[in-house]
């Protein structure tokens, strides 16, 4: 499926998306570098490294999409172990999912709020 970037960098499914994993990326690969890796594949999209939102610190791990499987077959085949950056990257075939939140426990997070607990009241010792 074809991305396109939409507002608060969420992205819309329109077309045809093959996607590779990408794993073990070192801490200086950012979206740039992935997607000077993969852009001679002809049907390359677009790369995303996944960062942690708090800090903007790369989590390690990305996606490279495609939109012919014969492309990403070939990157599969040619690029895993290949070093992008300082290590070499680890590739696997991998699905688009709708993203949904969910807690420690992998249930699907309920969206209502909940009310504040009134604060409690501490006792002076004399």
């Amino acid at each position: 499926m074809l991305l396109v970037r939409a507002a608060k960098s969420s992205f819309l499914q329109l077309t045809d998306d093959y996607r590779l994993f990408c794993g073990d990326l070192g801490n200086e690969v950012n979206d740039d570098v992935i997607s000077k890796a993969f852009s001679r594949f002809p049907s390359f999209n677009m790369a995303k490294v996944v960062r942690d939102k708090r800090t903007g610190k790369t989590k390690g791990y990305g996606f490279v999409s495609f939109s012919n499987p014969t492309d990403l077959a070939a990157a599969l085949k040619e690029m895993n172990g290949k070093y992008v950056g300082n290590r070499p990257i680890k590739l696997r075939k991998s699905n688009w999912k709708e993203r949904t939140d969910y807690d420690a426990l992998g249930r699907p997070k309920s969206h209502h709020q909940k009310k504040p607990k009134a604060p409690k009241k501490s006792v002076l010792h004399k």
